[in-house]
């Protein structure tokens, strides 16, 4: 699924008005419909609503939403419509504003000049109209203190289309005491970026996407760099396997991974790309790890290293489709000479994790080496070890964007919403998991199984979107079963062929 900017979407509304033959008013009724659908499905005629309407068609779509209401039998609705001097009524705000008055009995305020702001508490419901996608720059003046003081009133907030003050793609420098706290938003037809930043979900609260019919050719033509990626996605990428085939149809993978006291990280990654259908796995450890190896997962081959406790040699002793490097390797200075060699005699993609991350971190010239179209799954400390500090998850995701278009990287961003960034720099945001995978060795398995699927031939790109979304499956399947505080890695790992299978169903 598409994700559009605002003034992307704003191309669409206006495609759909020409090609559907309807007018702005019709779109902004279509739109006020669904909206007043989902609150009196929630909420009962008694309730008190109290209604800000801004000046654009934000605030026509919350003056046609408090008509419905009122239409429907819904008594208590307070409305205060912000006609202000500096800020002229868009059209529909002023056509919108006369069919509630003509209606009558309608507690309607027109602010002109000065406000006195109703009492609120906990038990109203307010419905935020005040601007929404049509802001063009942060709030000020008296939009600030109506702002914050209906966010200190703890009302149940409903925000039409987008909370008043945040932006629908970037907010970096945006006073965040200035953005509508909404305990739901009804976004019409699409989420916005910002909808998947960790720093805004406090803003969103919870967040319904209404359908308001906007034309679906004008969605399928529009361009875009955003995507949401949904199951039969990822379904149509996975191939089925033929009856006729062996193991050597399923690509060979070498394993960099293990040290001594950190050795479950080999297993939890060897394991996961066997179940993501790797062909064959050999894991490449330090001498100490060969038992353990071999007992936890007898499936795959053991290489040795020379030394007896870290890695120091990554030499290829046979061919293998692809490489991944980093769960549990360490920082040893011998293990950076080991990948600095590697690297820089490695000309096709490979996947880079965990220590292979900070290796590269503690000695920065690496990041030069790395092979184009590789796969880097850094966590949110690795990421600012090798390219500094960020306050924000849209600030790591332009860097990550910068970074990929620059060096033809593809980067896997973990978060709740997992972002994968590819050599382009189009993002393909990632909505299965869950918050039980919020667990040691987490990482390891979606290395795992991001290097399974790129050895058995899917490209880059695909390898990892689709790792992303099989590893967050697993984990949805795994917390049926115990739970978000009870999950532990293993449990992914155990679900994956479960959660390939529900996949392609």
């Amino acid at each position: 699924m598409k994700i559009f900017t605002t003034s992307e979407i704003r191309r669409i509304e206006e495609q759909t008005i020409r090609t559907d033959g309807i007018g702005e008013l019709d779109l902004i009724e279509r739109a006020a419909s669904a909206a007043a659908f989902e609150i009196m499905s929630r909420w009962r005629p008694g309730k008190r609503f109290v209604v800000f309407a801004g000046p654009g068609n934000n605030g026509a779509d919350a003056l046609a939403i408090a008509r419905l209401l009122k239409e429907q039998g819904y008594g208590r609705i307070e409305v205060f419509l912000f006609n202000i001097p500096s800020i002229k009524l868009s059209k529909g705000c002023s056509r919108n504003r006369d069919r509630l008055v003509e209606m009558g009995e309608v507690d309607f305020t027109e602010v002109v000049n000065g406000f006195e702001p109703p009492a609120l508490g906990r038990e109203d419901v307010v419905i935020d109209g005040l601007f929404g996608s049509g802001l063009r720059e942060p709030l000020k003046g008296g939009f600030t203190s109506l702002v914050q003081y209906i966010n200190e009133s703890q009302a149940y907030t409903v925000a039409i289309d987008v909370p008043s003050g945040l932006f629908g793609e970037w907010n970096t420098g945006t006073d965040r005491r200035n953005i509508i706290r909404a305990s739901l938003t009804l976004a019409f037809q699409f989420k916005r970026l910002s909808f998947f930043f960790a720093e805004n979900a406090a803003y969103i609260g919870e967040c319904k996407v209404l359908d308001i019919d906007l034309n679906r050719d004008a969605i399928a033509k529009a361009s875009t760099n955003y995507y949401l990626v949904e199951d039969y996605e990822v379904k149509n990428l996975l191939r089925r396997r033929p009856d006729h085939c062996n193991k050597y149809d399923f690509g060979s993978l070498l394993l960099v991974a293990g040290r001594y006291g950190m050795l479950g990280a080999a297993v939890l990654s060897a394991r996961a790309a066997m179940r993501a259908g790797a062909g064959m796995v050999s894991v490449h450890s330090p001498r100490c790890g060969m038992e353990v190896l071999q007992m936890s997962v007898p499936e795959a081959l053991f290489d040795a290293d020379k030394n007896d406790i870290v890695t120091t040699d990554i030499s290829m002793t046979r061919r293998y489709n692809t490489v991944a490097l980093g769960p549990g390797m360490g920082t040893n200075d011998m293990t950076v000479d080991a990948i600095d060699r590697f690297l820089k005699t490695r000309n096709l993609p490979c996947v880079l994790d965990a220590d292979a991350l900070n290796c590269i971190a503690a000695r920065p010239m690496l990041f030069e080496s790395i092979p184009q179209k590789s796969i880097l799954t850094p966590h949110a400390a690795e990421f600012e070890r090798i390219f500094g500090k960020f306050d924000t998850e849209e600030e790591r995701l332009k860097k990550a964007v910068e970074v990929a278009k620059t060096y033809k990287l593809i980067i896997v961003l973990k978060a709740h919403y997992t972002m994968v960034v590819d050599t382009t720099g189009k993002i393909y945001i990632n909505t299965t998991g869950n918050a039980g995978m919020a667990t040691a060795g987490s990482g390891d398995v979606l290395t795992g199984i991001i290097s399974g699927l790129l050895a058995q031939g899917y490209s880059p790109q695909f390898s990892a979107i689709m790792g992303v979304y099989i590893h967050g499956v697993a984990g949805d399947l795994a917390e049926k079963v115990h739970g978000s505080y009870g999950m532990i890695a293993s449990d992914i790992v155990d679900n994956i062929g479960r959660a390939i299978k529900e996949i392609m169903k």
